[in-house]
């Protein structure tokens, strides 16, 4: 049986790569030393400069860089900053009027699904192609190249980006038409703050029982209270050693954006009129705790608070 030929990164042609911050800067490294040929722009002076230093080519603007390509790729912080992009601010023209003709839209930010059935929508009538990508695994997976890609697009535009995403990630899933990436995103972290809320508790509890952090973990994690929150990002030092807890609970996965994550989920609760009752709540813990120093700490961090509320 013949093996499926490697892809070439010539086929791609030039990646506009725009947003070079915590996620992106990696995957942008990742992109290049796979032999893809990318311009790339981030606004922060900074975020260029260590670009450059990982050897990325780079551009004095968003424009400059997507003059060229066949393919955008978007990694911003919000939805707004996306449709700002897309269709330009204050007058000014935006990259939908500036890229060539059916360039591929490859939106991987964190967005509401109704922001991103939007740009669907606004890069299609452009006459452009469009997939949302939102990705899973942190700063650690970006820098390793295992992050969970969670797709929305139409099968072809899926295939054309595919060879692109397993570059930088370990895990691409189709999950349907345009937003439907978004839409596996946002479930996927209302399970994921909802379930380190729980480990957490769980943990000062077994400290009051009298219970050790191993004891509690060698039994959670072989029993049904295994999941990715306990055995991957363990809140506590010592069980699981590569987890935030062990460095002072340096993300990871910020407090910040884990709150931001559960508001996306929360816009589509109250959109679809789903009831979650656990979600709902989890989204205001992880907003009380991003107002202060949790913002920049792992979510796994947590846990601190709750021992604080529960009395030490």
């Amino acid at each position: 049986m013949t093996e499926n030929p490697t892809p070439d990164p010539a086929a791609i042609g030039t990646i506009a790569f725009l947003g070079l911050g915590h996620m992106g800067g990696p995957m942008a490294v990742n992109l290049v030393k796979a032999g893809y040929s990318l311009a790339a722009y981030d606004p922060v002076p900074a975020a260029l400069e260590a670009a450059r230093e990982h050897g990325i080519a780079t551009v004095d603007s968003a424009a400059e860089a997507v003059k060229d390509a066949s393919v955008v790729l978007t990694m911003l912080p919000s939805g707004r900053h996306v449709l700002d992009a897309y269709r330009g601010v204050d007058g000014g023209p935006g990259l939908l009027s500036q890229a060539p003709p059916d360039t591929l839209f490859l939106d991987c930010s964190t967005i509401n699904v109704d922001e991103a059935r939007e740009a669907a929508e606004i890069a299609l009538e452009a006459g452009h192609r469009s997939v949302d990508a939102p990705v899973s695994g942190g700063v650690v997976g970006a820098e390793a190249g295992t992050l969970t890609f969670m797709v929305g697009a139409l099968p072809e535009d899926f295939e054309t980006v595919k060879p692109v995403l397993e570059v930088m990630g370990r895990r691409i899933v189709h999950c349907g038409d345009h937003g439907s990436g978004q839409a596996a995103k946002v479930c996927n972290n209302m399970i994921l703050g909802v379930s380190m809320i729980a480990v957490c508790e769980a943990f000062v509890l077994g400290e009051k029982l009298g219970l050790s952090h191993q004891v509690l973990f060698d039994v959670a994690s072989n029993a049904s209270g295994q999941c990715w929150a306990l055995t991957t990002n363990c809140p506590v030092p010592g069980p699981v050693p590569t987890s935030p807890a062990n460095r002072d609970y340096q993300p990871g996965f910020a407090g910040a954006l884990m709150a931001k994550d559960l508001r996306l989920a929360v816009n589509a609760v109250e959109g679809t009129g789903a009831v979650a009752e656990m979600g709902r709540l989890a989204s205001r813990i992880y907003d009380a705790f991003a107002e202060g120093d949790g913002a920049t700490r792992d979510f796994s961090g947590i846990i601190n608070d709750i021992r604080e509320k529960s009395g030490g």
